[in-house]
């Protein structure tokens, strides 16, 4: 029905904040296709970054593959995610040219770290420049200009969504495909004493709480001049 692209920054983001409306979407007959812009090659203590890329990557995929997503990889490294250099951008043009969505799921403006909120603001400038004809990158032709949707952060902080999805029915799959992310949760659970996966669960029953259903995520949509729609895109 639509073909969806997720563009988010490290692996297990998408699990955190959209998988449970990522499978509504499978589950309709869309495409699903998830880029992770960046490695996530940082996000590990102990694991030295070369090893942990290769553990990450693998972890995606096996996410991935449950919920039958499509994966795209951005070419970044942690913290190597600049949105004021045509570099960046150019290489997510190349992503959006190359799946040409009916609409686009990104992190918020105001998330609580810096490769996430660069990543926001590549998406929007990017999804933009994709669809001039005449702006050459790797990849030629041009995009549609779509919605962008803007999922939640990390526990809720800061975010009021305009728009919710019940994912009750797939809350179940949604922590298997984020329990996939080994290399995170269990250190968080062992040395941090954060149980990630229970984190989620209650967020998202926090916004189902919201929307008056057991469990939901929340959206809002970048409100700007030619990227609305008279229809509802999410499922």
């Amino acid at each position: 029905m639509y073909t969806v692209l997720v563009l988010s920054c490290h692996p297990d983001d998408m699990e955190l904040a959209c998988a449970g409306t990522l499978l509504k979407c499978k589950e309709r007959g869309d495409r699903v296709v998830v880029c992770h812009l960046s490695s996530g090659n940082l996000g590990h203590v102990i694991i030295p970054p070369d090893e942990l890329t290769v553990i990450r990557a693998n972890e995606a995929r096996k996410s991935a593959a449950m919920g039958g997503f499509e994966v795209m990889w951005g070419g970044f490294d942690d913290l190597e995610i600049y949105d004021n250099n045509k570099e960046s951008r150019d290489k997510v043009v190349d992503i959006i040219k190359k799946v040409n969505p009916d609409f686009i799921i990104t992190h918020s403006p105001d998330d609580y770290m810096p490769d996430h909120t660069a990543v926001s603001r590549l998406v929007f400038d990017a999804s933009f420049t994709a669809t001039l004809p005449n702006y050459h990158t790797g990849t030629e032709g041009a995009a549609r200009l779509v919605p962008i949707y803007y999922m939640d952060t990390v526990a809720g902080v800061n975010f009021n969504p305009t728009e919710y999805v019940d994912v009750s029915p797939f809350i179940d799959k949604k922590l298997e495909m984020l329990e996939c992310h080994e290399s995170q949760l269990v250190w968080m659970r062992e040395h941090d004493n954060i149980d990630f996966a229970d984190m989620v669960k209650t967020c998202s029953r926090y916004r189902g709480y919201q929307c008056g259903v057991n469990y939901a995520e929340g959206f809002r949509q970048c409100q700007v001049y030619l990227k609305g729609t008279t229809k509802r895109l999410l499922p």
